[in-house]
């Protein structure tokens, strides 16, 4: 039995994947439930080991099931959660949110516009999952005065984060793995991205406004109600408020300085965290940790680790580069096309961490491959980060806010994301092409 697991275990991981898929897009079973059975399974049959040790045959360390849990992300997601339920207690969302509405005029089309913009912006320089925890009691707020369904903002900002996040280095940890790998800075980052972020950012929100246009109607004598909203007692405790927003200001420095204190995100969400926790009540607070999400992305750490460990993912991206048959046009338009698709259904954190090496490899063998800002880079950026948005399951962004709306009452099936999802990765597929086309293979 142990030899066959360990023959077969690539196309074993793989059929578990594929059957958590499944399930999650079948909605029948909790996504967390399906994660954790998919990673029970991972751990039973011994596709990833316990313990990590060196295998001397092989000259390799392998990795042990904790070793692919990214727990960077579970404290991260923890971290933020608690900093931004304790600061919600003083009104302050609220208060935000009724500045927006009032700036705006109370135009809900706007209003749409405006946190799509700041969400896109924010994910640029903060993580895409920080930036979501941080508007989704703004957007509840709002939906709440506008008396709708919050769930097109919802979409709207998710969508809009992953694509911000896309314009930097540090906006999407897959752009962090390149810029290691190919050597590319910041301004690398900047000078190539942010005029092909911004022009699909522009599209897909204005195609957003056009689908949603039903639900983003509101009578006359609500927008004046809205634009005149007395905003004078929203803050019910001045201190709190003080408090968590200068521990939150201190956690985005650090988020933001990362590359000058080399500390990473989750350390200082804890640490923000951690202080705010010491005036409170944790077990209280603790509640508000949606635990749920948190099982899921444990599950599918382990489900992909095991396809990972087992060659699975190795496998896929080599696939993509041999189907190039040498040629630079294809081998750009094969990454970003085969690196979004794949970025929708599996991580593309690992996805990015297995492709790089390979593209390093590749750029070599494919006249002017090498040359100048080397398209292939830039084709895996666009097509990891913008992929993130053609499921529910693409990005971590998008599971918490789907998880986070359905505590609220508002669910996002797959099958809802998806139909947006798809759209908005199509297009910004489909512009990431033409660029790339006229900057770097005309």
């Amino acid at each position: 039995m142990e030899n066959f697991i360990s023959t077969h275990g690539m196309v074993i991981s793989g059929a578990i994947l594929l059957i958590a898929y499944i399930f999650i897009a079948s909605e029948k079973i909790q996504k967390s439930v399906v994660a954790l059975v998919g990673a029970s399974l991972t751990m039973l049959l011994g596709l990833l080991p316990f313990k990590g040790y060196y295998d001397a045959q092989a000259h390799t360390y392998v990795r042990s099931v904790f070793d692919y849990i990214a727990f960077e992300v579970i404290f991260l997601l923890i971290g933020m959660m608690i900093i931004v339920h304790i600061a919600s207690k003083s009104g302050v969302f609220k208060w935000m949110a009724i500045e927006l509405l009032k700036l705006t005029k109370g135009h809900p089309k706007l209003v749409l516009f405006t946190l799509a913009a700041f969400t896109a912006v924010a994910s640029a320089f903060l993580d895409n999952v920080t930036t979501v925890v941080l508007m989704m009691p703004v957007t509840f707020v709002i939906a709440k005065e506008f008396d709708t369904d919050p769930v097109p903002f919802l979409i709207t900002e998710v969508l809009a984060s992953n694509i911000g996040g896309t314009a930097t280095l540090i906006g999407d940890p897959p752009n962090i793995i390149i810029g290691a790998k190919a050597g590319l800075s910041f301004m690398d980052f900047v000078n190539e991205l942010t005029a092909i972020v911004f022009i699909i950012f522009m599209v897909v929100v204005a195609v957003l406004i056009c689908l949603f246009r039903k639900g983003l109607k509101a009578t006359p004598e609500k927008m004046a109600h809205v634009a005149n909203l007395d905003n004078s007692k929203t803050i019910t405790d001045k201190k709190l408020m003080i408090r968590s927003m200068i521990t939150l200001a201190l956690v985005i420095l650090g988020f933001v300085t990362h590359d000058k204190t080399h500390i990473d995100a989750y350390v200082f969400a804890v640490a923000g965290a951690s202080f705010l926790l010491l005036f409170e009540k944790p077990k209280y607070i603790y509640r508000d940790v949606e635990w749920l999400t948190i099982f899921f992305f444990v599950g599918l750490f382990i489900i992909i680790g095991g396809f990972e460990a087992n060659g699975g993912i190795a496998f896929l991206a080599d696939g993509l580069i041999k189907l190039t048959h040498g040629s630079l046009n294809a081998a750009t338009m094969l990454i970003l096309w085969g690196s979004g698709l794949l970025s929708g259904v599996i991580d593309n954190i690992p996805y990015t961490a297995t492709m790089a090496p390979l593209i390093s490899q590749v750029q070599h063998t494919i006249p002017y491959a090498g040359e100048g800002h080397h398209p292939l880079w830039w084709a895996l950026a666009l097509g990891a980060c913008l992929g993130g948005n053609l499921t529910i399951i693409g990005a971590a962004a998008n599971v918490l806010v789907s998880e986070t709306a359905a505590t609220k009452g508002y669910p996002i099936t797959f099958m809802r994301f998806l139909k947006y999802g798809a759209l908005t990765t199509f297009i910004s597929l489909t512009l990431s092409s033409i660029y790339l086309y006229f900057r770097y293979l005309h």
